[in-house]
């Protein structure tokens, strides 16, 4: 059973791929769809790191003392301020790290 969800994941994914990516196939999105795509990324990442920031194994983190809050305030900040991809993020990750650090011990 694991197998068959591993296979027919890979091939909705494939499918998925191919069919937005193959410059030779005919299928054109409307601008509304084009615009509505642009919100799944911002959406996707939500969801990844909104468990990530304000949850642990034990519940909600607390918000003052949270590493992972206060990292992702600064890394926001950062990329509005700064604009340049891999100085916000390689400043976010240092930041994080020694707010983790300086924090939890």
């Amino acid at each position: 059973m694991i197998w068959l969800v591993i296979f027919t994941t890979a091939l909705v994914v494939f499918v998925n791929r191919y069919l937005f990516l193959e410059p030779s196939l005919p299928i054109k999105l409307s601008p509304t769809i084009k615009k509505l795509l642009g919100f799944s990324i911002p959406a996707i990442l939500t969801a990844i790191c909104g468990p990530i920031i304000f949850l642990d194994d034990h519940g909600f983190r607390e918000i003052p003392l949270n590493p992972y809050f206060i990292g992702a305030v600064i890394s926001v900040l950062l990329a509005l301020f700064i604009r340049n991809t891999l100085v916000s993020v390689v400043l976010s990750l240092m930041i994080f790290m020694l707010l983790k650090q300086v924090i939890l011990s």
